[in-house]
């Protein structure tokens, strides 16, 4: 059948996206692995974790979509609980390299997007609220009636983070991120 060729060609290149990262079922075990070298020897460190190109069958509150963010928040937990009490010290940011839009598209998935969204965690983060720039949701607010637009730039706010965590100047900052102006959104 045509549909189910084009469900598995549009797999292998959702596959071919990932560049060799780790699955998201895979992220626990490497969440784990990285906390223990964090402890040890780093002070900063990054994972890239794939299996999020979801452009069909993306499914709602238990598929595809949800299956790969219930193993990313056991990673995560994972990762909080080996870091034990150094956790009080620890910034964890979960970002996207690509939104995804609003609208639903004809394989049941969605397509990349601008806007996107940042999770910022740790034992000093100032949580559980919404912070950074934002903007009613509506048919006037979307590109094509179904992207969002990029309102909270990632280097800015990396930057941002980079100058309270680890005091970098203006200088410094635009070495790392070139032509961002930090931001800070009051997370620490």
């Amino acid at each position: 059948m045509v549909q189910d060729e084009v469900v598995r060609e549009l797999a292998g290149e959702m596959d071919a996206a990932n560049r060799n990262a780790i699955s998201a079922k895979g992220f626990e075990l490497e969440a784990r692995r990285i906390a223990r070298l964090m402890k040890e020897t780093y002070t900063i460190g990054f994972v890239d974790v794939g299996g999020w190109d979801t452009h069909v069958g993306e499914g709602g509150a238990t598929g595809y979509l949800a299956g790969r963010l219930d193993e990313l928040g056991r990673g995560l937990a994972a990762f909080a609980q080996e870091m034990g009490n150094d956790w009080r010290d620890t910034v964890t940011v979960v970002i996207s390299e690509f939104g995804r839009t609003f609208r639903e598209n004809g394989n049941r998935g969605t397509d990349h997007g601008h806007g996107s969204v940042y999770w910022v965690l740790g034992g000093g983060i100032h949580g559980g609220k919404i912070l950074g720039e934002q903007m009613r949701l509506d048919p006037s607010t979307l590109f094509q009636n179904r992207d969002f637009a990029v309102l909270n730039e990632y280097r800015a706010v990396f930057a941002g983070l980079f100058a309270r965590l680890y005091g970098l100047n203006a200088n410094q900052l635009d070495h790392i991120f070139p032509g961002a102006t930090a931001r800070d959104i009051g997370l620490i």
